[in-house]
């Protein structure tokens, strides 16, 4: 009896090293990045530091999640970044025209949900591969961004109210990084307790699977699209909040960040899984890095092969060591 209880311990622990394995390589690679850089520099572990990070990192987390769903689907958006600069070029534009703060928000929320609903269309009706689509609405949407500014940052000037989104603290913790873990939280329950969370993952794992037993596959694919353009509209806005300007060169290779943080969290390129909390993860393994290499004096020419090789380094982890780790588990149950 006593054996029998042992074996299936031991294989209940090796299944759930199997199901969460990714995500608890993130984990352990996020403490040790944690670890390194706190004790490299003595600024790093200080408030203000951890503060800045998680204001920093929040623009690339709100699209994270978003683009934890595109994946999902075994779809991707390269276009994110480009949206992020348009909306963020709009909003200073529309509001230098006197436009109320707040319905320039409203405004450029319905801007981010066209372009991603355009894109959508294009992808789940149309059949053209979301690579293809996404890839040419990076350069359409960068060029529109560049064309409306002329290539010139457009300040934002007397705007408090909108200042306060991207600049302002709630209880001493940054109002960006709040947003950005609100909407983290709500794609948690999205997908762990809703119909519609369910729906993407069956439509990553087979869409036309999903099609036959009667759901909405065309709709929820290209519904993810929009809920990218929402995420960037939202990211393009705290960008402007902060920096109090608008710019058609904002987010220059956020997609590249974003996808990065998606998959280095465990969310897989071929579709139907997802973890959001891998998501999170992610994210912050990124943003933590490049600030620790800052705070060290690393070139910020060279922080960018730096970033690529520990990214690269994380994935291949998870992939390789937490997968023989697996089966050298099940072997001895």
């Amino acid at each position: 009896m006593a054996v029998y209880t042992e074996r299936k311990a031991g294989s209940a622990w090796a299944d759930f090293i199997g199901e969460h394995a990714q995500v608890l390589s993130i984990a352990m690679f996020f403490l040790l990045c944690m670890t390194i850089f706190g004790l490299s520099s003595s600024t790093f572990l200080t408030t203000g530091n951890l503060l800045n990070v998680l204001r920093q990192a929040a623009p690339i987390l709100i699209v994270a999640v978003a683009m934890t769903l595109v994946i999902t689907t075994a779809g991707i958006d390269l276009s994110v970044g480009s949206q992020v600069a348009l909306v963020n070029a709009v909003c200073a534009i529309a509001i230098g025209a006197g436009l109320p703060w707040p319905v320039v928000v409203l405004l450029m929320l319905a801007l981010g949900a066209g372009v991603g609903a355009v894109q959508g269309w294009f992808i789940s009706y149309q059949g053209i591969p979301a690579f293809i689509v996404t890839l040419a609405g990076l350069s359409i949407l960068r060029g529109f961004a560049l064309y409306l500014t002329e290539g010139y940052s457009i300040p934002i000037t007397n705007v408090p109210g909108f200042f306060w989104l991207g600049r302002g603290t709630l209880a001493g913790f940054p109002v960006p990084a709040l947003i950005a873990l609100l909407i983290a939280a709500l794609g948690f329950v999205v997908m762990l307790r809703t119909q519609y969370g369910r729906q993407v993952i069956a439509v990553g794992s087979n869409m036309e699977a999903a099609r036959r037993v009667g759901m909405p596959a065309k709709r929820v694919l290209a519904s993810v699209y929009v809920v990218a353009g929402l995420a960037s509209a939202v990211a393009g806005m705290l960008i402007a909040a902060r920096l109090g300007s608008g710019s058609s060169n904002a987010a220059q290779g956020f997609e590249l960040q974003v996808i990065a943080a998606v998959v280095l969290g465990g969310t897989s390129l071929m579709g139907g899984k997802a973890s959001m909390l891998g998501t999170v993860l992610g994210t912050m393994t990124i943003a933590v890095i490049g600030n620790g290499l800052i705070l060290l004096h690393i070139s910020p020419f060279f922080t960018q092969i730096v970033t690529g090789a520990i990214i690269l380094i994380a994935i291949w982890l998870n992939t390789k060591l937490f997968d023989r780790g697996l089966r050298i588990g099940k072997a001895r149950t």
